[in-house]
């Protein structure tokens, strides 16, 4: 597989060069594929912490795997370009810590992919459970399930205008500001990369933020989509769980590392309607709990397990997590 030219853009759905990982794919049988990733030895935002750099961000390579569900429908199984993607599940586990070290050059990763299930209507496939077995330098480092659909540009309009109106919405979403956390908090650098609000505690533990959806970044927002992308939504996420874990005393700073992640996304998340992020309480060597709400719904729950690179037992065992 190559690693010297990226695979175009438009393939990925992304619209800056610098943010296509993906360099190479190949068939081999009906339902598996190689994907060939590099990863950067520095990225604006995977690789802004306050933390260890010597390691790759585990979003990073679930970045990576999740372009993968657009060359696998558009390259091999026929999805037209301009069809519009919506992810419903994500998880994904670190199996070897020491295969995220950073080296003196990119790094270049295999990813071995393989479709597990394929969702389908009267016309035909709507959708693919994906599967991902991520390996760097003939170590496995990441394994992830990704299940995903998609839907011609006519019905996604349809879809979104009838949610948006019965909403009270208009038709072009207007994001919601609001005042960032201090990015020191969530082990960031950039206040850019704050993506919550200062976080609250209630009575009874449970830890809330609003997310902020900040359409002008250049990574959560690559390109204008109409509701708050899955990935921005896993950020916030992990950025109340950090905090939630060092006030309760189970993390020593805001540095952790997600090495364990289950999410179901369970309806659009708008940009203009308040979202709140949501924690439970946090126990020594438990997963953390979380979920986002709006206007009285689930928009998405999270079960994440997070470590801190300098403790090496904790990096070394994830927990086992169940199958956006």
């Amino acid at each position: 597989m190559q690693f010297t030219r990226t695979l175009p853009r438009e393939l990925v759905h992304r619209a800056a060069l610098a943010e296509v990982f993906l360099t190479d794919a190949e068939r081999h049988g009906e339902d598996d594929f190689l994907l060939a990733a590099q990863l950067p030895r520095r990225h604006a935002f995977y690789h802004d912490t306050l933390g260890d750099r010597a390691r790759h961000d585990p979003m990073l390579l679930l970045e990576a795997c999740r372009q993968g569900i657009y060359v696998v429908a558009h390259r091999y199984l026929d999805v037209p370009l301009g069809h519009k993607f919506l992810l419903r599940s994500v998880e994904f586990e670190v199996s070897d810590p020491e295969a995220l070290a950073c080296g003196d050059h990119p790094t270049q990763a295999v990813v071995a992919t393989r479709v597990e299930h394929r969702f389908r209507n009267r016309s035909g496939p709507t959708g693919l459970r994906l599967r991902y077995a991520m390996t760097i330098g003939g170590r496995e480092a990441l394994h992830a399930r990704i299940d995903y659909s998609w839907m011609s540009p006519s019905a996604w309009t349809r879809m979104r205008a009838g949610q948006r109106g019965a909403l009270g919405l208009p038709e072009t979403p207007v994001a919601l500001s609001g005042r960032r956390v201090q990015a020191a908090r969530v082990g960031r650098r950039d206040p850019d990369n704050a993506v919550i609000t200062a976080p609250r505690t209630d009575p009874d533990g449970t830890r809330t933020a609003r997310l902020i959806p900040d359409t002008g970044h250049p990574t959560l927002y690559d390109h204008w989509v109409d509701h708050v992308p899955g990935m921005l939504e896993l950020e916030a996420l992990r950025q109340l769980a950090l905090t939630a874990a060092v006030d309760a005393g189970t993390l020593p700073a805001p540095t952790a590392l997600p090495v364990g992640l289950t999410a179901r996304f369970r309806c659009f998340a708008e940009t203009d309607l308040p979202l709140e992020c949501r924690t439970g309480p946090v126990l020594p060597g438990a997963d953390i709990e979380c979920s986002l709400h709006q206007s009285g719904n689930l928009a998405a729950e999270v079960r994440l397990r997070l470590a801190d690179p300098a403790t090496t037992g904790a990096l070394a065992a994830p927990a086992a997590h169940s199958a956006v």
